[in-house]
């Protein structure tokens, strides 16, 4: 196990290379923190670290088409410590993404109510997917309630697998669907925010409100290169056990991938030919 010193050192020779100046020793540990920059914010599509490479405008080119980490170089036979740190940072990214909530904040400053699946917390949610499909009767009843009944389309947005990506990308996406709807003279729905959610809970929110089309805005998986990642899930008329055929995907909406303004209003294109001739997934022809 590193010492403090060697520890130091290394973190040190990392602030040296991303061209700071090393830290003083008589700086307290909460300095040191307060001065260390966030390895996060770096675009590595932007940061090649070979040294002295022969093409290094071929390089970033190759580097601006692809999010793979390509270009780090090395240190001896082992990866450079900023390469390591930063595969860490996003590492943890992605499980913060996947293990903390969608906030109550963002949900009230979205509008909207609330409700859950059938899973009590995070654990069930990753171990029991079949309850995140599902709701008791209560809340059954409370989306039924509170819903607009037989909409065009009914929109709600769930957190997934990826709590981080729906705030980073729902409402933008949502506000942006919503004018684009309204722009066709579409009716829209009662939106709401589903806790612990899988994509098949729309089949069920389809049913209750009996809804023509159905769109889910969820997490999804995150990964190292973002976990910020959210799709769109959206079907015509969905029943509870349709094939998953039927299902038609906008997915990447992220900063990195399609932003989500223009993730919006593609969606709502793909929803006013969905009514037009109604059908999704693999029989719709876009």
């Amino acid at each position: 196990m590193l010492s403090e010193s060697e520890i130091r050192s290394i973190v040190e020779k990392v602030i040296i290379e991303m061209g700071k100046e090393p830290l003083h020793k008589e700086e307290s540990q909460v300095e040191t923190l307060e001065n260390l920059p966030d390895i996060a914010d770096i675009n590595i599509k932007k940061q090649v670290l070979v040294p002295n490479p022969k093409n290094a405008e071929g390089l970033y080119r190759i580097k601006e088409i692809t999010p793979a980490r390509i270009g780090i170089w090395r240190a001896g036979p082992r990866y450079k410590t900023e390469t390591i740190l930063r595969f860490r940072a996003d590492h943890a990214s992605a499980i913060d993404a996947v293990f903390t909530n969608v906030s109550d904040e963002f949900i009230k400053k979205m509008g909207i109510f609330s409700v859950k699946t059938m899973c009590n917390d995070k654990d069930e949610h990753l171990t029991r997917p079949d309850l995140g499909r599902r709701f008791d009767e209560d809340t059954m009843g409370i989306i039924k309630e509170k819903c607009i009944q037989k909409p065009q389309v009914q929109i709600y947005i769930s957190d997934g697998l990826s709590s981080s990506a729906i705030e980073a990308n729902a409402m933008d996406t949502y506000l942006s669907m919503v004018q684009g709807l309204e722009g066709y003279g579409i009716k829209v729905g009662t939106p709401f925010f589903v806790k612990y959610g899988r994509c098949p809970a729309m089949d069920v929110i389809s049913e209750i409100t009996s809804a023509d089309v159905t769109c889910v805005l969820i997490g999804e998986r995150p990964g190292l290169v973002t976990s910020e990642s959210m799709s769109a899930y959206i079907a015509y008329k969905a029943t509870v056990g349709m094939k998953e055929a039927r299902r038609t995907v906008v997915s990447n909406i992220h900063r990195g991938g399609t932003p989500a303004v223009e993730a919006g209003a593609y969606i709502a294109d793909i929803i006013k030919i969905m009514l037009d001739k109604k059908a999704s997934g693999i029989d719709l022809k876009l």
